[in-house]
């Protein structure tokens, strides 16, 4: 990113000076930024900056260069993308399904997404899709079928696009169309929620914050249940960390104290497969304080998680990327945040290799490692995550 962000200012014809001073920061901040030296790891600096040059937060994050065939999950990403253009052209293509059969195939897809099997995701992704809208124009179980409509397209297709580095406005297309069909669920708030969920993650990528807020706050859904419950703190979870992008610090607290209580009350879950309890919280609390560039509080948050109580590999992947991600914004600190990174990378390579934030992190680090063994991994990361070494 730094690479693309002295292009963009060169483009654009603006000093350091004046680039930095539009973005609330020091002309030396940005020019390490620009070199690399410093990661460029927190949503309210990417949309300080795009603001300050005048362009989109997505010409600063791109899309992660990739080596054609690195991942297994790459060959997919064409069928899902003309499975999604099919469907918005009402031309789903798919056959019409019994709603039993798919919902398993609904529960088999979300469980590899949620266990990082990205390959099987990608896999059965671009048929599902087609087969789930082809079921549902035919008349069949309507209401079931917008139901797993809502929740495939947030916790499966957006966040397999998400995961896998592919474009914001992919992954936006399929949370508009997780939006469409819950709507057509007005008296369904669990469905309402899941939709607003991922409507929240499109628009905070896009720096939407205030977008991203108003579509939390829309859905009712209280607590009577334990699925709504942990539905309701995922919510919180999710606005604590819009406050935070958007320096709304008590804000940010209410929402965490929140899930936090909530969490209390289920214990660890895994309803509609967001993972959320209390082990869960404390890696949101980890992303939170990131966001606020709490580095320290949120290397001394991961001390009190134990990763082995998180309910999935996505979960313990977030851990140790964000514990890494803490460190190494420390001093000296740089080896132990390697080796979280390389924990989180062999979990999943697709959340090292293609996320921005980390990215950025991993060239922070290069630009400071040494020619050890600590340095060696670090090389070896950054080369498989296609960086420059």
């Amino acid at each position: 990113m730094g690479r693309t962000l002295r292009q963009i200012r060169h483009a654009r014809g603006k000093s350091l000076a004046v680039v930095a001073g539009l973005a609330g920061i020091s002309p030396s901040y940005l020019s390490r930024l620009e070199s690399g030296e410093r990661a460029l790891d927190r949503r309210s600096l990417i949309v300080a900056l795009a603001n300050a040059l005048e362009v989109a937060p997505s010409e600063l994050t791109g899309e992660a260069s990739r080596v054609p065939g690195e991942l297994d999950e790459d060959r997919s990403l064409n069928d899902v993308r003309l499975a999604l253009l099919s469907v918005s052209m009402n031309e789903p293509g798919g056959q019409v399904v019994p709603v039993e059969m798919l919902t398993a195939r609904v529960a088999d897809v979300l469980d590899a997404q949620r266990d990082c099997r990205y390959p099987v995701v990608g896999e059965a992704l671009p048929s599902l899709i087609r087969d789930l809208h082809t079921t549902l124009d035919a008349g069949q179980d309507e209401r079931a079928v917008l139901r797993l409509l809502t929740l495939t397209h947030v916790q499966g297709t957006q966040a397999w696009l998400m995961d896998v580095g592919a474009s914001l406005d992919l992954g936006w297309q399929a949370a508009t169309l997780a939006r469409e069909a819950a709507e057509r669920l007005e008296d369904d708030p669990i469905s309402q929620a899941v939709s607003a969920f991922g409507t929240a993650f499109g628009l905070l990528g896009a720096g939407a914050f205030e977008l991203a807020a108003k579509a939390l706050a829309s859905p009712e859904v209280g607590t009577a249940t334990s699925e709504d419950q942990q539905v309701s703190g995922m919510l919180a979870l999710t606005s604590s960390l819009v406050a935070a992008a958007s320096g709304d610090q008590g804000g940010r607290t209410a929402a965490l104290d929140q899930a936090a209580a909530l969490a209390d009350r289920t214990g660890e879950g895994n309803a509609l497969w967001f993972g959320f309890g209390p082990s869960n919280v404390g890696v949101w609390r980890m992303s939170v304080a990131l966001e606020m560039g709490e580095n320290a509080e949120a290397a001394r948050i991961a001390t009190t998680v134990n990763p082995h109580a998180l309910p999935s590999p996505t979960r313990r992947a977030a851990y140790w990327r964000e514990y890494g991600r803490a460190l190494a914004h420390l001093p000296r600190h740089q080896n132990d945040a390697v080796l979280m990174l390389r924990r989180a990378e062999q979990i999943s390579p697709a959340r090292i290799h293609r996320h921005p934030f980390m990215r950025s992190i991993i060239a922070e680090l290069l630009a400071r490692s040494r020619r050890d063994s600590v340095g060696r991994e670090l090389r070896g990361m950054a080369y498989r995550a296609g960086l420059p070494v």
